[in-house]
């Protein structure tokens, strides 16, 4: 299958579990594009690199080995030959994503490695400049959203590990990505032109599912 289904939307609205949920009912591969963003990040932390200093970071990003998995039911990110799955979750990196993903030089590699694996298509790829940047010809856009503390609350859960990301602090983290992330030059986390906006807040999982698949079939 050709189709590619574009998944954009902001941190916490659930695009992950959907659009694994999506590309598993549909039988298709999975792109997780916001681990690419992670990836770099954690390695420009491990490397010592200043990451709100752009040049820095422009300097070296085409230095590490990014790999990314593309099977729903086992998604993989592989840096330089080692799974770095769990690092790349850690609030360390969450904070920094932001600073590092908003870098054109490093925004340029990363969508050329996504614009490879999507090839000739058969996948469901999130990420936030998806259906605006990545995949703009993308025949099924989706823009999913939730409210604020909605988002929130799903994060805290994600890391519940961490004694310090209570829902509060969570919430102000995340509007504090948001925003950077909507008001960087290089594609800015925006709603794509003919972009379906599903709101997750009161919608169980198989739902937002359900309603993607059935936009997906309506492109068959």
């Amino acid at each position: 299958m050709s189709l590619v289904i574009a998944m954009d939307g902001p941190s916490g609205s659930g695009k992950s579990s959907a659009s694994k949920g999506v590309a598993r009912a549909l039988g298709l591969r999975y792109l997780d594009t916001g681990a690419m963003y992670r990836a770099m990040t954690w390695w420009m932390l491990n490397q010592g690199v200043p990451v709100e200093d752009g040049e820095a970071v422009a300097a070296r990003a085409a230095e590490p080995v990014i790999v990314s998995g593309t099977d729903p039911d086992g998604p993989s990110i592989a840096v330089d030959g080692a799974d770095v799955s769990g690092p790349i979750r850690t609030r360390e990196v969450t904070n920094a994503v932001s600073a590092v993903s908003s870098v054109p030089a490093v925004r340029s590699r990363l969508v050329e490695l996504q614009r490879e694996i999507i090839g000739s298509g058969g996948i469901v790829v999130e990420g936030r400049d998806i259906g605006t940047v990545v995949a703009p010809d993308a025949p099924v856009k989706v823009y999913l959203t939730a409210s604020a503390q909605a988002r929130a609350a799903r994060r805290a859960k994600d890391l519940a590990a961490d004694p310090g990301a209570s829902v509060t602090v969570t919430q102000a983290e995340q509007e504090r990505r948001d925003r950077l992330d909507s008001t960087r030059k290089a594609s800015p986390l925006t709603k794509a032109a003919g972009a379906q906006e599903i709101d997750s807040t009161q919608l169980s999982l198989s739902e937002v599912v359900e309603a993607v698949v059935r936009l997906a079939k309506e492109h068959e």
